[in-house]
């Protein structure tokens, strides 16, 4: 990995550093001779653990899947100064990710990212849809279909429509025929989204237009990064541009249709300043701490949606985040210190 370093006046302070996270996702100590579909599975883990390492910080990866007691030992062992929090679920279930947080606040302990309320409402796409409505943030139309009842569509829903699951994260069962057009397919899709992923469905109106992401950082003060646009160079008129789940993690379809990640362009004068206070309005509303990627959507009209606030987004060097942040001329090490520092500056219950 070659890191942009980046010389500083004084030492940085060297830090007990647990990193949270998955246990089937736990990095090898070296990436030789291992497949980039290989490297991909852990990747975010592997470059926050290395670069971590290579900032002086002492580190212990701890992978967490059904039993707390194992990071409580660590916590216990190892005394951390503050745990750097990559966990994306507990049970296997991905809105349990916010109160394994619960759990280190009622330990008193610090860790980076979002904090438990923040992750609740942003988790629940339905309710968040509803708090940022009444902060005036534009959001699409949506319904929500619940697990165990009979799928009613209402008559003020327009098409087409995107469908997908209410709670999971990371583009998980979204597909190009996640676009329905009409009543019969929004069944179709949301008894899919209730027999494969076993959660309630929301279906929202489809926005056509460009993909942007806007990162956020901070906890009371506030930085937003330079807009990111996620492109599709080769792909064809009969498809939807859309962030499905092979868009995101399927290297072979990246390279396919061409899909890309880059610093938006050519985006109108009055539009970035609208974009910055949008996702800074979101993030207070929805009370997240520490970072969070922002998704968007600018219309051919220039109109702006904001289809969802993802806390602890993906870190890993290279990604839209990491670089959304090094255009800004903030490097990768020196991200993940920024991180550390707002978790070590946010303020919990237990220290008031």
């Amino acid at each position: 990995m070659n890191k942009v370093k980046v010389k500083r006046k004084r030492p940085r302070q060297k830090l007990r550093v647990l990193v949270l996270m998955h246990e089937d996702l736990v990095p090898p100590e070296s990436i030789e001779g291992k497949t980039d579909k290989e490297i991909n599975v852990w990747k975010t883990e592997y470059d926050v653990c290395v670069t971590l390492k290579e900032m002086g910080h002492e580190i212990l990866p701890v992978g967490v899947a059904h039993d707390l007691g194992v990071l409580r030992d660590a916590i216990f062992e190892f005394k951390p100064h503050i745990t750097f929090n990559l966990l994306e679920e507990f049970h296997g279930v991905a809105v349990y990710d916010q109160h394994v947080v619960s759990y280190l606040e009622l330990m008193k302990r610090r860790y980076t990212g979002c904090n438990p309320r923040g992750l609740m409402l942003a988790h629940d796409k339905a309710l968040s849809k509803k708090i940022l409505s009444f902060h005036r943030v534009p959001v699409p139309d949506f319904a929500v279909f619940e697990m165990g009842r009979r799928i009613r569509p209402s008559s003020r829903l327009r098409y087409p429509m995107l469908v997908k699951s209410l709670t999971e994260e990371g583009s998980v069962g979204i597909a190009q025929a996640s676009v329905v057009a009409d009543e019969e397919q929004l069944r179709e899709r949301a008894e899919f989204v209730h027999r494969q992923l076993a959660t309630d469905a929301i279906a929202e109106q489809f926005i056509e237009g460009r993909e942007l992401y806007v990162g956020v950082l901070g906890n009371r003060r506030l930085e937003t990064l330079p807009v990111w646009e996620l492109t599709f160079d080769k792909m064809t008129e009969d498809r939807h541009f859309i962030a499905t789940s092979k868009v995101k993690w399927d290297l072979d379809y990246q390279k396919k249709w061409g899909i890309r990640y880059d610093k938006a362009k050519e985006i109108p004068a009055d539009i970035e300043p609208r974009l910055n206070r949008i996702c800074k309005r979101a993030y207070r509303a929805l009370n997240i701490s520490g970072y969070a990627r922002m998704d968007l959507r600018l219309t051919p009209d220039n109109e702006l949606y904001l289809l969802e606030a993802n806390p602890n987004p993906q870190l890993s060097y290279g990604d839209e985040f990491a670089e959304s942040a090094e255009s800004a001329g903030m490097s990768y090490d020196e991200l993940l210190q920024r991180i550390l520092n707002l978790g070590r500056s946010y303020r919990a219950q237990w220290q008031d």
